[in-house]
């Protein structure tokens, strides 16, 4: 009987298996993770901390889901990897062979290293125990600071605000997001921040976390200042957890490099989601991403190719429907680029592509809260920001991810003060009839 291994919970580890048992019934499928509230959804996890989720809400699968996938989980963490045998070592004694392993371990909250990060009070958010801690020292706390950057630094305030905390948001740069949202994209959530009564500080970088009877107190600034606080809370970004592949002598760059099969240098092994760099063909480069329609796309892909299919990864256009200080936000292909100076690599939430830009006309209309924003090449669209009002996400996803030739509208796209969504609209229709 052949013997699938998969390392990891998340959703692409699930896929995996889902896509394993689609086409082999008889395989035996093992499933290696070592969080202790198994399979759930991470995104879901902003929305316990508001109260608008229960926990029970985040768990897509059923008891009888698991019993149809006919899966042997095994609790533990992967500690050793032996190729030249196919072994895997979990939790430094128990060792279990395999003819095909996938590495989707994911990634984890990058760490704040300065004095004091490890006091009592001091939060990141990267799974349910982190968001169950929160919501516990929230009933102590009166001021939080939060520090950090991308769509989960949001989720952090937005969850101390519900929580009738006075929040004091900290930005090392000039504005918001930097290397993703335009400008006014980044004032504009910035504004509605502040009407919510968050204190915006920008140039501003914690240097040390202050304690008093065992517990955060306040924090210090680079440039000498202190802000009192009850709790500190943190997101500057994620790091693939790669220690395995490492020990093992997988080739890496900033993630497991695959092939267009996902499979690594070793033919036996596989990777999928944040852990795994992937081939973009809107860049031209291998990419991670953290999102999770990306995640699970590839775990079904590599399950089918562990199970003995030939099936290419063919990675479409990142997107995200997200939702930034209230506002319906989806981000689409390449809009930004440089580098954002409150993140470590990229965010939960986030794509590397989403800040690969070449060389592009920006268009945009609105300047509240409906806004629209197009990144225009020589005839596709390339990328697109979408803010308020989503009747056009579906359809520039779409569009994007088909490289519809836009020249018969790309003039009108450049006009001053062109009705974008109109013509975006009109063109869809037209296109979708054909």
């Amino acid at each position: 009987m052949t013997r699938h291994v998969i390392l990891g919970t998340g959703v692409a580890g699930i896929a995996a298996a889902e896509a394993i048992r689609s086409l082999d019934i008889a395989a035996e499928i093992i499933l290696v993770g070592d969080d202790p509230f198994g399979y759930y959804s991470r995104p879901g996890l902003a929305y316990v901390l508001t109260g608008e989720v229960l926990e029970k809400q985040l768990y897509p699968y059923a008891t009888d889901d698991f019993k149809r996938l006919n899966v042997r989980y095994v609790k533990g963490r992967a500690t050793r990897l032996l190729r030249e045998t196919r072994q895997l070592e979990v939790d430094g004694k128990n060792m279990l062979t395999y003819d095909s392993l996938l590495i989707a371990v994911g990634a984890q909250a990058a760490p704040l290293t300065i004095p004091g990060a490890n006091l009592p009070g001091v939060h990141k958010l990267d799974h349910l125990a982190d968001a169950r801690n929160i919501l516990q020292s929230a009933r102590r706390a009166r001021r939080a600071v939060v520090v950090g950057g991308g769509i989960t630094a949001l989720e952090l305030v937005e969850g101390l605000i519900s929580q009738n905390i006075r929040v004091a948001y900290l930005l090392r740069g000039d504005r918001y997001w930097s290397n993703v949202l335009d400008e006014h994209e980044s004032r504009i959530i910035e504004k509605r921040l502040k009407e919510d009564g968050v204190e915006l500080i920008h140039h501003a970088e914690v240097v040390e976390v202050i304690g008093k009877r065992g517990r955060v107190d306040g924090v210090r600034l680079l440039d000498g200042r202190t802000l009192r606080c009850d709790l500190l809370a943190y997101a500057i970004g994620i790091q693939p957890r790669l220690e395995l592949a490492k020990q093992a002598g997988l080739a890496m760059d900033r993630g497991i490099l695959v092939n267009e099969y996902l499979q690594t240098n070793d033919p036996h092994i596989f990777a999928a989601g944040d852990v795994a760099q992937a081939y973009d063909p809107l860049t031209g480069r291998s990419i991670i991403d953290s999102l999770w329609s990306p995640a699970r796309e590839q775990g079904w892909v590599a399950g089918l190719n562990m199970a003995g299919k030939r099936a290419p990864y063919v990675k479409s256009a990142p997107f995200n429907v997200t939702r930034l200080a209230g506002l319906t936000t989806t981000i689409i292909g390449a809009v930004g680029q440089g580098r954002d100076d409150d993140l470590v690599g990229i965010a939960r939430g986030d794509s590397e592509t989403f800040r690969s830009l070449p060389n592009a006309v920006a268009a945009q209309t609105g300047f509240d809260v409906n806004r629209l924003r197009l990144l225009i090449g020589e005839k596709r669209l390339i990328g697109a920001v979408v803010m308020g009002d989503q009747t056009l996400s579906m359809p520039l996803q779409k569009m994007i991810a088909a490289n519809v030739d836009i020249s018969p509208i790309r003039e009108r796209l450049l006009q001053p003060n062109a009705r974008l969504a109109d013509i975006v609209l009109d063109f869809w229709k037209e296109w979708t009839a054909q």
